[in-house]
């Protein structure tokens, strides 16, 4: 019997849907706050706005076609390619959207208000996934989830205001 055959389907579910899931929204979410917040310290709400998207729609690309290249399915029993590719990439682009709307709103403060609230129940949202699916401590979870995400969005806000003297 291979190893794909006696996966149960808890576990091909895990495979196949949550785990490449998890994996786009996770680096959606983490990966654009630096340009997003970094941008919105600016103080440019469309600014904040544009890369976000333009981060996100990126993002989700690569994302999706590495996991759709990374592995055929067929040794591991993770299922199709594409497939996973395509939940891997919508879910980058999805997670890294969700904190990226907000800044339609021309009101810069509100816009990052209401971008914070979004991306702390964003990494709650991955702690809890992880925490229920990957069968992490919950604490664990969100300790190293928040961890990332703060040094991400510290890195985009440190990096603009050095960047932003330098080209001033």
């Amino acid at each position: 019997m291979t190893k794909r055959s006696k996966m149960n389907k808890d576990e091909q579910f895990l495979l196949k849907i949550v785990q490449p899931s998890l994996l786009g929204f996770m680096d959606g979410s983490i990966s654009t706050l630096a340009p997003v917040f970094g941008f919105a310290v600016s103080g440019d709400a469309k600014t904040a706005f544009m890369a976000g998207t333009l981060v996100s729609v990126g993002a989700g690309i690569s994302m999706g076609q590495a996991e759709a290249i990374s592995d055929d399915g067929k040794l591991t029993g993770r299922g199709s390619p594409v497939i996973r590719g395509v939940i891997t990439g919508v879910a980058t682009f999805i997670g890294g959207m969700l904190h990226t709307l907000p800044f339609l709103i021309n009101d810069i403060s509100l816009a990052k208000d209401l971008a914070i609230i979004i991306t702390i129940f964003e990494l709650a949202l991955i702690a809890i996934i992880k925490w229920k699916y990957m069968k992490s401590k919950l604490l664990t979870s969100f300790w190293q989830v928040y961890l990332g995400g703060g040094l991400v969005i510290f890195a985009g806000i440190f990096l603009e205001r050095i960047i932003s003297k330098f080209l001033t």
